[in-house]
């Protein structure tokens, strides 16, 4: 299971408060799984620089505590789009360890040519965006909006996406479309907001078959692959 959207890390920003918070959190994926720590990094309120280093300072602290059947860990970020963002140096220290995968957090308004502009000089840049749960800005752009966008991003859409009945049978259709590429549970705590990849899996199968739950973390992995940094 690969969980491309947390806030597993402690003390960085409003997911896990504490190291005892991040490991119950780490109770809930298995040694095999794969999971990306994203903690949110707001270029209006840090420097990157200054993120980078709360982030490692908590991966430290996490790390020393690991067990030894721990899950593998990932480091990177949830970024907020900003304008201009594209020419920030740092931008390449953003992405998910090791890949040019950039978890990108729209803002909620109606996409703009110009944000669409932005990503694209992104992409020329050797990074690929990741548009964090998709499922949050659909109410907001008209499909031929959303369709362009998808043209030059990967999508990731939350585990709650398909958990909730009010919005599981858009998410199941988004799936079976192809639209979405990656799942996270975009987990904070354990509490409102716990790991929950695994139910979200589990009725995926229900609904559309094992083979289709599958095939949903084998492209994950794919694009993983793909986006290795020397690839």
């Amino acid at each position: 299971m690969l969980d491309f959207h947390t806030h597993l890390l402690p003390g960085v920003d409003d997911g896990s408060d504490s190291v005892e918070t991040s490991l119950g959190m780490l109770s809930h994926w298995g040694a095999g799984d794969c999971v990306c720590a994203t903690p949110h990094f707001y270029a209006d309120r840090d420097t990157p620089e200054r993120f980078l280093r709360r982030r490692a300072a908590a991966w430290d602290a996490l790390s020393a505590a690991l067990p030894e059947d721990a899950p593998r860990i990932r480091l990177g970020a949830e970024v907020r789009y900003f304008d201009g963002m594209a020419s920030a140096e740092a931008l390449p220290q953003l992405c998910l360890e090791g890949t040019r995968l950039l978890l990108l957090e729209f803002p909620f308004v109606p996409w703009t040519a110009r944000m669409l502009e932005e990503v694209r000089r992104i992409r020329r840049r050797g990074i690929q965006p990741v548009a964090a749960h998709l499922e949050r800005y659909l109410g907001f752009n008209r499909p031929e909006t959303l369709r362009a966008f998808a043209e030059e991003l990967l999508v990731q859409c939350n585990a709650e996406f398909f958990l909730s009945r009010r919005t599981r049978r858009r998410a199941l259709r988004l799936l079976q479309d192809g639209f979405i590429q990656f799942l996270g549970s975009d987990a904070h705590d354990l509490s409102d907001r716990a790991p929950n990849l695994a139910q979200a899996l589990e009725l995926i199968g229900e609904k559309l078959g094992a083979q289709e739950a599958k095939e949903i973390d084998e492209e994950a992995r794919y694009w993983l692959r793909r986006c290795t940094v020397g690839e």
